[in-house]
């Protein structure tokens, strides 16, 4: 009877592909169960794909009666903790019991494993004994598994494998055990599926008004005998307003290439989470959303995925499970989010990716010790890139004092994205919600301004474009700047310089502005005409005031030249010359200031005083002046708002570039901020940051509550 018993185990594990341990191979020809009412009882830990099988019938009625008892009716709807779906057995689902006897979808509580989480979702208690989803090791240690075959799902193509924690077991399981996965694809086109017809908005609900074209002539009359050799005009361009439902806006599709390496633990993980967990209550059921979680290599949690019900719990979920780990490498997360956006099926009218990292990549980009510049911009994917059909922005926020501000500067310029310093770890949030906030409002896309020289003679001779493309042709008669998509109620300034000769006549028309772009909701191609700029040219001489539009523009272009040579000197070593170029500049501005009162010219005050006291050390350059200035030069390269350090004052007053949707977000996370913050705050004891001499709060006990 024993050898009997021990052939048809033995043929039941072989069907199965699982390997039996040696402890359970030495009890093979031991009698079969005992008669009812003397076996012992054990926990026990389960996965069941199916009705019971002969072995099972062949417990004892008690043992029945006790498993049923503590589960419930086999035909009765369960649900399943962690994704909220029901659970019954026979129905093609395997599910998981634990030793404390709580049941889970086995694909879910495999999910929650393999991402660190080691405890009963339910009760917390601690787990010996782990599912995990993958071949059988050789070398499996001495756990159990009870596997039923029916029903079993078998285009799965992996069996159940239960795992035994070591009692002298710490540290990091997935670096402890490996964790066996299905191998990522090479092409991610399983996009969730978007229907284009139900997100054609109606023609009455689309109609935002066009974009408005304003210029401002540096005077307004030059004598007819006069040759001016630089004569400055600003174009002045607005989006149209904000729309007023989520149903007429343009749905967006979003990336996000998350840093979990080692450096990431504790409360920022944490209030990583918490931002994301912004984000993805922020969006509409018509974005979409996947996530890229990086470390020593990167993966995609999820594809990307609508964001209704179902995808907000699914995504809320994948995030939750994020544990740290391991180096950075920060190029392979943008491999992985670049292919997402490459291989999409359907793609919705805006698209972005937003980077988050709090340390150096030090597995792509070498270093040198003699000086040359590392070329920082290899980390962008060149799929991705302006000019290719793929082209998205990158906006990338450093986080704390040792994250790589160069690299991750470069790769928001390559883009034609922005770089964003967070400073604080409260401040995360508040930096995604900002950036969000434009993102969920773009009204224009693939703009292009285009600048006609009119009457003969004048001729264009440069665009003070910032971090836009612009060019003039050979001859000077035109030029154009390739500006791209627009958030609602953004505006954009753009100074550029004439040689307007001497005139016989009493009027010179100078240039003719317009502009080409898409309605990011609508899809229509729209051209847009400005008035033409012309010039009085009377024959006596005449004393013009400056246009104080004109003046202004100036004095912001000069200051941002001024910060780039600033930050240029400071990287030098030169901390001296990078504060007398800012002072020079201040006492300009204050000047100015002291006469117009302009809240512009404020800002830039404010904005450079700060600059000069980040720049007056190496330990405060490094520690922040670097980011901070960074920071800076890409808010006014692309005239965009970006996040700088952790003063929320000091953002209220140079944030000059914040749109209506902005403010709105930003307004929306503040308002469930405040207690993440004090609870920070509050947080006890004080100790070393790693690869810092600086020293931190301690927050195990916050990031435990939050997590």
């Amino acid at each position: 009877m024993a050898d009997a018993w021990g052939r048809a185990k033995r043929a039941l594990a072989t069907k199965l592909c699982i390997r039996l341990p040696d402890r359970q191979r030495a009890l093979e020809d031991a009698p079969p169960p005992p008669p009812p009412g003397r076996e012992a009882h054990h926990p026990t830990t389960a996965v069941e794909a199916g009705p019971a099988t002969g072995e099972e019938k062949a417990r004892s009625p008690s043992v029945s009666s006790r498993r049923l008892s503590s589960s419930g009716s086999r035909g009765s709807k369960r649900v399943c903790a962690i994704c909220l779906g029901s659970m019954r057995t026979g129905h093609g689902q395997a599910l998981f019991t634990a030793e404390c006897s709580h049941k889970f979808h086995f694909h879910c509580i495999t999910s929650n494993v393999r991402h660190g989480n080691h405890i009963c979702p339910i009760c917390r208690a601690d787990w010996k004994e782990l599912p995990f989803q993958g071949p059988q090791l050789a070398d499996a240690t001495h756990g159990r598994a009870r596997v039923s075959p029916v029903n079993w799902p078998q285009d799965d193509g992996h069996m159940a494998v239960i795992r035994r924690l070591s009692n002298s077991y710490s540290g990091n399981l997935l670096e402890q055990f490996p964790v066996f996965r299905t191998p990522e694809a090479d092409i991610f086109n399983d996009d969730e599926q978007i229907d284009i017809q139900s997100e054609t908005v109606e023609d009455s609900n689309a109609v935002t008004g066009s974009v408005e074209i304003k210029t401002y002539a540096e005077v307004q009359a030059i004598q007819q005998s006069v040759t001016q050799k630089v004569f400055s005009i600003l174009i002045h361009l607005k989006a149209p307003k904000s729309l007023e439902s989520v149903s007429s806006r343009a749905p967006l599709d979003l990336v996000t290439v998350l840093d979990v390496s080692g450096s990431m633990k504790g409360a920022k993980l944490a209030l990583l989470k918490k931002a994301m967990g912004f984000v993805i209550q922020t969006l509409g059921p018509n974005d979409r959303l996947s996530v890229i979680a990086f470390s020593s290599t990167a993966r995609r949690l999820f594809p990307l995925r609508q964001m209704n019900v179902n995808g907000r719990m699914q995504a809320m979920h994948a995030v939750n499970s994020l544990v740290d780990g391991g180096g950075t490498n920060i190029s392979d997360g943008l491999k992985k989010g670049a292919k997402v956006i490459e291989h999409r099926r359907l793609k919705n009218p805006v698209c972005s990716i937003i980077l988050l990292s709090d340390g150096q990549d030090t597995y792509s980009v070498p270093t040198f010790d003699d000086g040359v510049q590392t070329n920082h911009s290899m980390l962008v994917p060149p799929s991705i890139l302006p000019g290719t059909g793929n082209h998205v922005q990158i906006h990338t926020f450093g986080f704390g004092a040792d994250h790589d501000s160069a690299a991750m500067h470069a790769i928001a310029e390559t883009s034609s994205g922005t770089f964003s310093f967070i400073d604080a770890e409260g401040s995360i949030q508040n930096g995604f919600a900002q950036c969000i906030g434009g993102l969920l409002s773009v009204v224009v896309k693939e703009m292009r301004l285009g600048v006609e020289c009119v009457d003969e003679g004048v001729v264009l001779t440069s665009i003070k474009s910032g971090g836009y493309a612009s060019e003039v042709a050979v001859d000077g008669r035109n030029g154009s700047v390739d500006i791209g998509d627009l958030y609602a109620d953004e505006e954009r300034g753009f100074l550029i310089t004439l040689h307007v000769p001497a005139a016989q006549g009493q009027q010179t028309v100078l240039i003719k502005p317009s502009c080409t772009y898409q309605d990011a909701v609508t899809t229509e191609s729209i051209q847009v005409h400005g008035s033409e700029v012309s010039v009085e040219r009377p024959a006596y001489s005449v004393d013009c005031k400056m246009s104080p539009e004109v003046e202004r523009e100036w004095h912001r272009v000069q200051a941002m030249e001024d910060m780039s040579a600033a930050r240029a000197a400071a990287d030098g070593g030169d901390f001296s010359q990078a504060v007398s170029i800012l002072e020079g500049r201040t006492r300009i501005l204050e000047s100015q200031a002291a006469q117009s009162s302009d809240s512009q010219c404020l800002a830039l005050i404010t904005e450079l005083r700060e600059m000069q006291e980040r720049v007056e050390s190496r330990r405060r350059y490094d520690e922040s002046g670097r980011a901070f200035m960074l920071a800076g030069l890409s808010s006014h390269s692309w005239q965009r708002a970006t996040a700088r350090g952790d003063s929320t004052e000091l953002n209220t007053q140079i944030h000059t570039y914040q749109t209506p949707s902005m403010v709105d977000m930003l307004h929306r996370s503040q308002t469930l901020v405040p207690a993440v913050v004090e609870m920070l705050n509050r947080s006890p004891t004080v100790a070393p940051s790693r690869g810092s001499g600086r020293s931190v709060r301690s927050t195990k006990s916050f990031s435990e509550r939050l997590a």
